[in-house]
């Protein structure tokens, strides 16, 4: 009888505490959601984000607005993610440079691995390498052998010190002994300009950036920085394949939550995020790009190995700012 009454108070206690925690989730959204992206309009971060988030609020029924917060490579607006109330209204959409960041800068106003939850990725951010077509190389080897000739002479592109566009140069130029001058912009779009403009001779951008100069022959693209070639460009090498052995730089797209936001809401947003990838009307506008879904739990993993990760290659690279 005693154990009867104490399994009966333990159960008491546990629903308490779930009931709260599922009826958050239930209710969610109430209102509109501000989802902040540190970078400018155009790059792959502020497509793949309001491609998935218009979805999300067509089946949640409210609005999910997308609030561009650009500069320094995206500390500004993790800053303000990180400072916002934990109640899941405000979400941010960042690349890996976020787990980059800690490493460049010297000091953040937010600590990377504590301010913010992990709620799910959105893709998989692989990089084209492409050059303006006034450089007279069509292939990696080319381009290595006129980068050695001339050092410091090619300008490359980057959407902002740290970010996925200027440590994959950084791991290229490591690997083959080469040196080139980097010029930072302030997002992926900005970057595509300059280089399409001849400002700059070197990027290594999104397709979502870059796709549609590459149509119009703007640039030519020379090899695309995964371990594997893309399907939307068969006949392009590796990197790796294309002479430089043991290359890979692969990032993502993901989804963040100021710490604290409850686990009932984070896990609501990544049920959203996985619906609205696996859509069958957002098969097509998500053709693009490499949809990458994870689990908090997994997304949680994988922010913690790429941020040492990220540490070792910008400590090689000895890339630093104030």
């Amino acid at each position: 009888m005693r154990f009867t009454k104490l399994a009966a108070a333990l159960a008491a206690v546990a629903w308490g505490s779930i009931v709260p925690s599922a009826s958050v989730a239930q209710v969610y959204p109430s209102k509109p959601v501000r989802v902040v992206t540190p970078w400018p309009s155009g790059g792959l971060t502020d497509v793949v984000g309001r491609i998935i988030f218009q979805k999300i609020s067509e089946t949640t029924g409210q609005q999910f607005i997308v609030d561009n917060r650009p500069g320094a490579a995206g500390t500004i607006g993790a800053e303000l993610v990180a400072k916002s109330k934990p109640d899941g209204y405000t979400l941010m959409v960042h690349s890996t440079t976020h787990v980059g960041n800690p490493h460049i800068y010297k000091q953040l106003p937010y600590d990377t691995l504590k301010d913010f939850v992990g709620v799910g990725l959105l893709a998989a951010q692989t990089g084209l390498l492409v050059v303006h077509p006034s450089l007279p190389v069509k292939s990696v080897k080319e381009l290595i052998a006129f980068a050695r000739a001339r050092p410091d002479q090619i300008l490359y592109a980057s959407s902002g010190s740290g970010s996925f566009s200027h440590l994959a140069i950084a791991l290229l130029t490591s690997m083959t002994n080469t040196k080139m001058t980097h010029v930072p912009y302030k997002g992926g779009g900005p970057a595509t300009t300059a280089i399409v403009s001849g400002e700059t001779q070197f990027l290594v951008g999104s397709p979502a950036a870059v796709t549609t100069q590459l149509d119009a022959r703007r640039l030519r693209l020379l090899a695309v920085s995964s371990d594997t070639r893309l399907p939307q460009y068969p006949h392009t090498p590796t990197v790796a394949e294309a002479g430089v052995p043991g290359y890979e730089f692969r990032g993502w797209v993901g989804v963040f939550a100021p710490a604290g936001t409850p686990k009932a809401i984070v896990d609501r947003v990544n049920a959203e995020i996985k619906n609205a990838q696996n859509s069958p009307d957002m098969k097509s506008r998500l053709a693009a790009f490499e949809p990458w879904y994870m689990t908090p739990e997994q997304t949680a993993a994988r922010i913690k190995s790429d941020y040492d990760k990220y540490g070792y290659l910008i400590r090689l690279t000895g890339t630093r700012l104030e």
